[in-house]
């Protein structure tokens, strides 16, 4: 995979709304540190971020269809999310279906690639 592919990605996760502020500064530090000396070090601290945040697809099913979620999300909006992750689970998505486990997930993926 070519870096520019990397980089995109990394540029979704932080951009996504649904990445916190703690992960959004580790993917920034990972951009600011291309070409520099500081590249591995930004690589092994964004590699340990995604595998600390970025959600499995059986962490947040049982999220959405619990009360924390309905109460969270809205009764509506949990059982729509509960029934978008339970269908991407069974064509085989491993993460959380939300952009920023999405391009997270990816990226942990192709980890050795950072």
């Amino acid at each position: 995979m070519a870096k520019e592919e990397i980089i995109q990605k990394v540029k979704e996760t932080m951009e996504a709304p649904s990445c916190f502020a703690g992960l959004k500064a580790v993917c920034q530090e990972y951009l600011e540190a291309q070409g520099t000396g500081k590249e591995k070090e930004a690589a092994e601290k964004l590699s340990a971020a995604l595998k600390d945040y970025v959600q499995s697809i059986d962490t947040v099913i049982p999220f959405f269809k619990s009360e924390a979620g309905v109460k969270y999300f809205g009764k509506e909006t949990a059982a729509a999310l509960a029934k978008a992750a339970d269908e991407a689970k069974a064509k085989g998505s491993k993460y959380c279906i939300c952009p920023a486990c999405t391009a997270g997930g990816y990226l942990l993926d192709h980890i050795h690639e950072l």
